[in-house]
């Protein structure tokens, strides 16, 4: 069927693209600034660099009109609080004394100083530093960045839009700041922040922006009737402006719902919807609201989460209609490329084929300008790609790597009886307690120690093959051996093998079960300088041999105390994967459990009494609506029991979660029926623990005492009175004393003395307890 050229000419736009490089330039750049090797200016003319780059790349794949200020040396909503200058008060003095040290400062902290909390951007595993408001909140305009960034790009003849995060959006992700009453809503900030955003607006139209981007993916959550309104009365007032650039309003993640009606109805030139399959509610909502005649509408029909190619010719039905609901029609990913690797044609171990059906951001723009021109010219322009297009999909529809029967047959065959324990909790907690034989509030760590640049030397030195299997064995041996002689000596009381020998937590097990792709460059950043090359889950799980047995109990064979077995639960083994998007979620989950079930009932057998399976993925995986949340939940939970609940009463299963908001899952965490949780809890002071204990949880929890993302070395005081809070929420028997996270990413010298202060600490509080 031969479709049409639209009435007016389509155009291919972005809304965000990856910040770091084809090579991590600037990860390497921003740390070595840290560590004094790379200048101020040396960093600045980096990230110009790449800002031109991106630009560029954009340009030439044929997108129309570029992004501006997505770009950021940390975090985009840290930009925005630079932006609108709500700087913490203890932060103030280093911003004032260095503006570059002061912006690293609030994200990383200082020894004396800590950061900014972090977490989740929204149901991604981006991580974004958390804005501190409360209402002595003074806000000021700073828009140099967004104005020089842009300048950058008019400078190159381009045709650019300024993106900033929505002022409802900013105010909704905010947290009352220390010392403000923990009820305080920054939402009722917005009067005094939008005279902020009207002078950002006007300076960024002074500089050439015709239109300017407003992220409001906030608006795609369930929102109150107040909330509601406060959208209303932005945008109705932002629109009023006499001089500022043209509003698009963007949302993306999930369907607008309630406050489609109300952006619709704004007085803003356009709209930018997610109509994509977690979004295509979008397209009836849309209709059924009249349309938006007279806007500009943005399409996001190409998935910017995932890297499956595009189905162009759904997405072309789907422009099609949009055509009638909008006076113009463009075509976009559903988000920021931000959320996939920069190109799919630098993998060089992928089988060619199956390379045919991935697509990363380069690759997407050319899906998002060939939808665009099949929209503006008609199929008859784009019969080739189209042809082609069809083939791919057929391919991996149609290949035996989606689809093993024996995987398939076992998770049919899986019953209630195998995804509970033999026993209850309370019986349970008794028998462990006898075998373990833990001292009141028990210390331990979750899981990873220093990645050294000796280790990823020998792993380089593998890959390239200059050292051979045993030498680099030996040296994961010498590791291990440190690893534990050191927690033997500090005092901690469970111990873990370091891990040496991994990677990433899931990289690491999506490289031995089959079904998965590992990438050589598909990295994407999660906070900050950290990025991680997520696999991709390509076809059915299984697990052809042991995975983690061998090095566990080599650690265990070195101490008479326990060390734990540790794996990477079901659901973060698919949210921090590109899942397969050709079968339901939780059918995918229960493949990747049965595999884990598998390593379990070998890590016990082997003698592991004490067994980790870290689901920190579960929160941030949790739909962004109510409505959508309890069937996720349920198969959540039943593939970690179904992972988990094949050991004997006497073995301690342990389950990690960190940087999200957990109070909304609760109850889903108590019925994971876990023996022991541990939860990041530094720098939201002990909230969780407050949570669990009004959920009445009824296990052991070790709210995480020593924030290892920040370089600063807690004090043993300072652990010692987070203990004394938890206490007051957690029963001291069953309260254990951990860091917040693995320690991968810290150096030895922090993490030796943060772990000797949480080991004090311990000592400290357990004396005052028994003295009591």
């Amino acid at each position: 069927m031969t479709t049409k050229p639209a009435a007016a000419a389509a155009r291919a736009t972005v809304y965000g693209y990856p910040r770091q490089g084809p090579n991590r330039e600037l990860k390497k750049a921003i740390e070595g600034y840290w560590k004094g090797r790379v200048t101020a200016d040396a960093l600045r003319e980096t990230a110009a660099g790449l800002r031109r780059n991106n630009w560029r790349q954009l340009a030439d794949a044929g997108i129309h009109e570029v992004p501006t200020g997505d770009f950021s040396y940390y975090d985009h909503v840290l930009d925005t609080t630079v932006l609108v200058g709500a700087i913490p008060e203890r932060h103030r003095a280093a911003v004032a004394a260095d503006a570059l040290d002061g912006y690293f400062a609030m994200a990383r902290g200082t020894q004396d100083v800590a950061p900014l909390e972090m977490t989740k951007w929204f149901d991604t595993n981006y991580h974004y530093l958390v804005p501190e408001l409360g209402p002595d909140t003074d806000f000021s305009a700073n828009s140099a960045k967004q104005v020089a960034e842009l300048k950058e790009a008019l400078a190159l003849g381009l045709t650019a839009r300024p993106v900033l995060v929505g002022p409802v959006t900013y105010l909704l992700l905010a947290k009352p700041a220390p010392g403000v009453p923990a009820d305080f809503e920054p939402l009722t900030l917005l009067d005094r922040l939008l005279p902020v955003y009207a002078e950002v607006l006007a300076d960024l139209r002074a500089a050439g922006a015709e239109w300017v981007q407003l992220d409001e993916p906030a608006l795609v959550q369930d929102r109150t009737p107040a909330e509601l309104n406060a959208a209303e009365r932005a945008y109705r007032e932002l629109g009023a402006l006499p001089d500022r650039p043209k509003l698009l309003v963007a949302s993306y993640f999930d369907r607008l719902g309630e406050a489609l009606p109300v952006l619709a109805k704004s007085p803003v030139e356009g709209l930018a919807l997610d109509f994509t399959e977690s979004a295509a509610a979008n397209l009836k909502a849309l209709a059924a609201v009249g349309g938006l005649p007279g806007k500009r509408l943005v399409a996001g029909v190409v998935n910017g989460r995932n890297i499956w190619i595009n189905d162009l010719s759904r997405s072309l039905s789907t422009l099609g209609t949009l055509l009638g609901l909008a006076d113009r029609v463009d075509v976009s990913a559903s988000c920021s490329l931000l959320h996939v690797p920069l190109d799919a044609s630098a993998e060089r171990d992928i089988e060619p084929q199956i390379l045919r059906w991935l697509a990363f951001a380069q690759q997407k723009n050319a899906e998002i300008v060939t939808l665009a021109k099949g929209l503006a010219q008609g199929t008859d322009a784009i019969t080739g790609e189209l042809a082609a297009n069809r083939a791919d999909l057929a391919s991996r529809a149609n290949s035996p790597i989606t689809n093993d029967p024996t995987v398939r047959a076992r998770a049919a065959a899986v019953t209630e009886a195998d995804v509970r324990r033999s026993q209850p909790y309370t019986e349970r907690a008794t028998a462990q307690r006898a075998h373990l034989g833990l001292p009141l509030l028990p210390t331990t760590t979750i899981g990873s120690f220093p990645q050294t640049g000796e280790l990823r030397v020998a792993r380089a030195d593998l890959r390239a093959g200059r050292i051979d299997d045993a030498g680099y064995e030996e040296r994961i041996k010498a590791e291990i051996q440190e690893v534990i002689a050191f927690q033997e000596k500090t005092g901690i009381d469970v111990l873990v093998h370091g891990e040496p020998e991994r990677n990433d937590m899931v990289q690491y097990f999506a490289e031995q079960l089959t079904g998965y792709l590992a990438t050589q460059h598909g990295w994407v950043q999660s906070y900050g300088t950290r990025y991680v090359r997520p696999p991709i889950l390509a076809g059915d799980i299984s697990r052809p041999e042991p995975m983690t047995v061998r090095w566990t109990t080599y650690a265990q064979s070195l101490t008479s105390r326990p060390v734990k077995g540790m794996l990477t639960g079901p659901v973060t083994m698919l949210a921090w994967s590109f899942v397969r998007d050709d079968q339901p979620l939780g059918d995918t989950a229960r493949q990747v459990a049965l595999a884990l079930r598998d390593e379990v009932g070998d890590l016990e057998a082997a003698g592991t009494s004490v067994i980790q399976v870290d689901e920190p993925a579960l929160r941030e995986t949790l739909p962004l609506r109510a409505a959508d949340r309890a069937a996720y939940l349920a198969w959540a939970t039943e593939a970690f029991r179904l992972s988990t609940s094949g050991v004997r009463p006497d073995t301690q299963i342990h389950t990690h979660m960190c940087y999200a908001e957990f109070g909304d899952i609760v109850q889903a965490i108590d019925d994971l029926d876990a023996d022991v949780i541990s939860l990041e809890a530094a720098r939201s002071h002990m909230q969780v623990a407050r949570e669990l204990a009004a959920h009445g949880y009824p296990r052991e929890a070790g709210p995480g005492v020593y924030d290892i993302h920040s370089p600063r070395v807690p004090s043993a005081e300072e652990a010692a009175d987070l203990l004394r809070t938890g206490l007051k929420a957690i029963p001291a028997e069953r309260l254990w004393v951990n860091p917040d996270c693995g320690l991968k990413t810290r150096g030895w010298p922090e993490t030796r003395a943060s772990l000797e202060n949480l080991v004090a600490a311990a000592r400290t509080v357990r004396g005052e307890l028994r003295s009591s």
